[in-house]
């Protein structure tokens, strides 16, 4: 992204934070394409026959953004961070429903969109992830919000430490003690130090 880019988007995080609306219009176009590419990434880890597609997942951020209130946005990389939470929320809940409907308690759905199709499998590897960063976040929240930053949002180490307010180094270090730390985890062994 150019420097006057990223400081159009900061103006615009700026003024939408302050309540203009039509601000948030103007930014989703400037950032679509990071925003596209996060959702890639996320799509890419999903089983194959997934049934929400990059674009609904980027219309359901959007959907939510616009209920987003009293943040204060500091700029492009917070903005791409609260993205890729929201991001990884909607897979949970999405594969969290599919569990749920599997076991029966499913009401009757209604299609908003050609893309969101019922799936009668949840997708088990996010659900445990989401579970080992969840236990991360317990013993050790800043590596977890590494992860969520790197590996679900895309972050570069550059933006993930001016979102958290460290050096790159301390980024590399956490992301590389709870990779291990979760393989372990996932595998069910012994991981209690992150």
């Amino acid at each position: 992204m150019e420097p006057h880019s990223s400081h159009d988007v900061t103006g615009l995080l700026q003024a939408w934070g302050h309540g203009d609306q039509e601000a948030l219009q103007k930014l989703v176009p400037l950032v679509y394409e990071q925003l596209r590419a996060a959702a890639r990434r996320y799509m890419v880890r999903e089983r194959q026959g997934h049934t929400l597609q990059t674009t609904a997942l980027i219309h359901e951020t959007y959907l939510r953004l616009v209920d987003v209130r009293r943040i204060k946005w500091q700029n492009r990389a917070h903005f791409l961070a609260i993205c890729a939470q929201l991001m990884r929320r909607i897979l949970i809940d999405f594969a969290r429903s599919r569990r749920y409907q599997k076991r029966g308690g499913a009401a009757p759905h209604v299609e908003l969109n050609e893309a969101l199709v019922l799936t009668s499998r949840p997708d088990p590897n996010l659900l445990a992830l989401d579970d080992a960063l969840k236990r991360l976040a317990v013993m050790d929240p800043r590596k977890s919000r590494v992860v969520e930053l790197r590996f679900f949002g895309g972050l570069s180490v550059k933006d993930t430490a001016e979102v958290l307010k460290i050096s790159s180094d301390t980024v590399i270090r956490d992301w590389n003690l709870a990779k291990v730390w979760l393989l372990r985890d996932l595998r069910g062994g012994t991981s209690d130090e992150a």
